[in-house]
């Protein structure tokens, strides 16, 4: 008589190879795994050189002295600026993607900077020139990250979420509201004398210079905070991706968590706007960067990615730009360039928004 435990195991068919439960990881093998830690590692030490050439490149005092640590102490604000400014874009920029659930848009072009221009040409207009000293400070600094951060939660959250949430009757209202406060700005501006208008032309391109080192306090918590909040909801980011029929399916409480995103995100795009201004498409660059790299949807492994192609490309360019070409002020208008020459190529080969 045959053995039944050695028959049913003649019979019982193997288990099959299932590629979509495997494609289900975060990485789809261990070379996959490997590559992405190899891109980590290298952004990081291109990141850490680009940083020690920022403190150390050009000192003219010599290595280790008092006099050459009291100057790499004054460069170690514009380290922290463009940290801070290359985290809040990259976090904010891949979150707001994902909760509109599209690879295009992004927190900037949808009028949130054009409030930024508002407030800056407006203190100019009603105080003069000296409006621009009016406006600095930590108490000031606070007070448009707070007009920034409602002003996100008013249009975003009813945009998104709200009767008619989705992503076409978003950006159609955003840019109009855009376009609205850029007029009333361009309207102020042409009333300005020459000179005021030259100052508040600093002010309006994105710039490290326009930082300063009394609003630390303030965006260092902010932006850590937001940070860690976006990524502890990194597998609940990776459900909302899925879309709000598939999350609320699976247990996902899809407008609670799309309020929740959409919070820290303005506080992200807030503490960034309000400390160097206007970035465009920083974001945009750093978000079609990162996937590229990554090469995973899992938000655990987007988020760290974006935030160091973040920080290598601003403090490269701002480095590059400084020592070599000595166009310091020029910093965001070639990202500008680069990423708004990218957003037009992925427009045109994707053929939609």
């Amino acid at each position: 008589m045959p053995d039944t435990a050695t028959h049913d195991a003649a019979v019982t068919p193997a288990p099959r190879h299932d590629p979509a439960r495997e494609g289900s990881a975060a990485f789809t093998s261990p070379a996959h795994r490997r590559r992405y830690w190899i891109v980590l590692v290298c952004l990081l030490l291109v990141g850490l050189a680009f940083c020690l050439g920022i403190l150390a490149w050009d000192n003219p005092l010599p290595f280790g002295t008092r006099g050459f640590w009291r100057i790499a102490e004054s460069r170690a604000t514009s380290v922290v600026v463009i940290a801070i400014v290359a985290v809040s874009q990259a976090m904010a920029t891949v979150a707001f993607q994902t909760a509109a659930n599209n690879r295009i848009i992004t927190p900037s072009i949808m009028g949130f900077e054009s409030l930024y221009v508002l407030i800056q040409t407006s203190a100019v207009y009603f105080l003069g020139a000296v409006g621009v000293t009016a406006i600095q400070g930590l108490p000031q600094y606070a007070v448009q990250v707070g007009l920034m951060v409602l002003f996100a939660l008013g249009l975003y959250g009813w945009l998104l979420s709200g009767k008619y949430g989705n992503v076409q009757i978003m950006l159609l209202i955003g840019i109009v509201l855009g376009g609205g406060l850029g007029s009333v700005s361009t309207f102020m501006q042409r009333l300005l004398t020459p000179s005021d208008f030259d100052v508040l032309s600093a002010r309006l391109f994105g710039s490290v210079s326009n930082a300063d080192a009394s609003y630390f306090p303030l965006a260092v918590p902010l932006c850590a905070l937001a940070t860690v909040a976006l990524y502890l909801h990194s597998r609940k980011l990776n459900i909302l991706s899925l879309g709000r029929d598939v999350s609320t399916n699976l247990g996902l409480k899809h407008r609670r968590e799309l309020m929740t995103t959409l919070f820290w995100i303005s506080i992200l795009m807030a503490v960034s706007t309000s400390l160097i201004g206007p970035m465009t498409f920083l974001g945009f660059l750093v978000a079609i960067l990162a996937y590229q790299f990554s090469e995973t949807y899992d938000h655990r492994y987007v988020f760290p990615m974006a935030a160091l192609i973040g920080f290598a490309v601003l403090s490269g360019a701002y480095f590059l730009l400084k020592n070599v070409f000595y166009a310091e002020g020029a910093v965001s208008i070639i990202i500008e360039l680069v990423g708004g020459t990218v957003f037009l190529v992925v427009i045109l080969r994707r053929g939609r928004l």
